[in-house]
């Protein structure tokens, strides 16, 4: 079977806000979510910046009893999930032929090591009896699962920080093969905390510019540092279109296309001429079947380091080839900052927003472009378009690129 797909509702917990709607009005604003750490206290740490979820207040959304069994990763996931529910207005379904691919870059890290410390201070017999089911990283695809009472596949992917769009795809190929008709997919992620934020220090990773954090994250600028590390969830429902259409669903847009790469090159390094992720952009394209022509914007990985923003530049050239000097590129991670696993789902979730409501997102921080990312970034302000088919383009550790098409309805 090859069924089409279509995105009816989508949800998300940011550091610009604790619902989808609030955080893109923010991103098309143009404001930053990023702030110096709160968290916990960062002395010592050359990036003391970040994106954090600092207002959300879970007691009031979720009971006692289960928030004991979650990490912050899970509770953002099943948030955001109940929005995408929401928004989609789904109420009567068929269990059995619903799924959840919800995935995490880190799974429940914040519960892991705060429990690593009570059993370094106080023994192993103080361990929390809820850590495992706290920790494990298909904990938020279970809860959420759990909760919808969805009953067909409940899995958790794991690709570093294309996590999110690959959930986002592989539920999409389910649904094509007619495996089932609708799931709950995308990805989660709460990894400030400092042993996290010092291992990727000391890779050099992060942006120091810890006196001026908003403008930290800037993609594709020539005084890019690194990227902004962030926290949130984001989670789509996709169906196929006739289970859509037999619930009067509202479509916001046709998912129709899904490419996935891998380097075999580096651990944590691209490989430098953009050839392989090139080829997830192409691959998504001819899954959609269309062309480069076809493509209105892309919204670029874009994390505000200066080897991936330099080797996207090169990718993008590659697959759209002459359309690349012209289409529009955005890095909204200059707004929200590295979601890590769920970066994708996110920003697949602006693709789909960005349809609905013909505007492009800007590249906030762009004051003075890298002259190796020569291409149209939409400095600083958006741009109103008349958008008909967009690309979202996810990379992360481990050589995966990842490229969602999207078609207006």
């Amino acid at each position: 079977m090859d069924r089409r797909v279509v995105v009816t509702g989508v949800g998300a917990i940011t550091p610009l806000g604790n619902n989808i709607e609030t955080t893109w009005e923010a991103v098309v604003e143009g404001r930053s979510g990023i702030k110096s750490v709160k968290k916990f206290t960062p002395d010592g740490l050359d990036s003391q910046v970040a994106g954090q979820i600092l207002d959300l207040n879970a007691e009031d959304l979720i009971s006692k009893r289960d928030l004991r069994r979650m990490d912050s990763a899970s509770v953002y996931a099943l948030l955001s999930a109940r929005q995408a529910l929401t928004s989609a207005g789904l109420k009567d379904y068929d269990a059995s032929r619903a799924g959840v691919i919800i995935g995490t870059g880190l799974g429940g890290v914040e519960s892991l090591l705060s429990q690593s410390h009570v059993i370094a201070e106080r023994g192993p017999q103080r361990a929390d009896p809820l850590l495992i089911p706290r920790f494990l990283a298909d904990s938020p695809a279970a809860l959420v699962s759990i909760e919808t009472g969805f009953q067909g596949p409940s899995i958790s992917v794991a690709a570093a920080c294309a996590t999110g769009a690959v959930a986002v795809g592989e539920a999409f190929e389910m649904i094509r093969a007619g495996r089932i008709d609708m799931a709950l997919c995308g990805a989660t992620d709460a990894g400030i905390v400092r042993e996290i934020m010092a291992g990727f220090c000391a890779i050099k990773a992060l942006s120091r510019r810890n006196q001026d954090p908003e403008h930290a994250s800037r993609p594709f600028d020539v005084s890019r540092d690194g990227f902004v590390i962030s926290e949130g969830a984001a989670v789509l429902l996709i169906e196929s279109e006739e289970h859509a259409a037999q619930r009067g669903a509202r479509v916001l847009a046709y998912l129709a296309g899904y490419g996935h790469t891998t380097d075999a090159f580096h651990i944590t390094a691209p490989i430098e001429s953009g050839d392989v992720a090139a080829r997830a952009m192409t691959f998504s394209l001819r899954q959609a079947g269309v062309s480069p022509e076809d493509v209105d914007y892309v919204n670029a990985h874009g994390t505000s380091t200066v080897l991936n923003d330099i080797t996207e530049t090169k990718a993008i050239k590659r697959a759209l080839g002459e359309r690349a000097l012209t289409v529009p590129v955005s890095s909204t991670k200059s707004c929200t900052g590295h979601l890590l696993g769920a970066a994708g789902s996110l920003e697949a979730a602006f693709c789909v927003l960005a349809l609905r409501d013909g505007i492009i997102p800007p590249t906030i921080n762009l004051e003075q472009p890298d002259p190796e990312c020569d291409l149209d970034y939409v400095p600083n302000v958006a741009r109103k378009a008349d958008l008909h088919g967009v690309m979202s383009n996810s990379v992360g550790f481990g050589g995966h690129n990842t490229a969602l098409f999207f078609i207006k309805p």
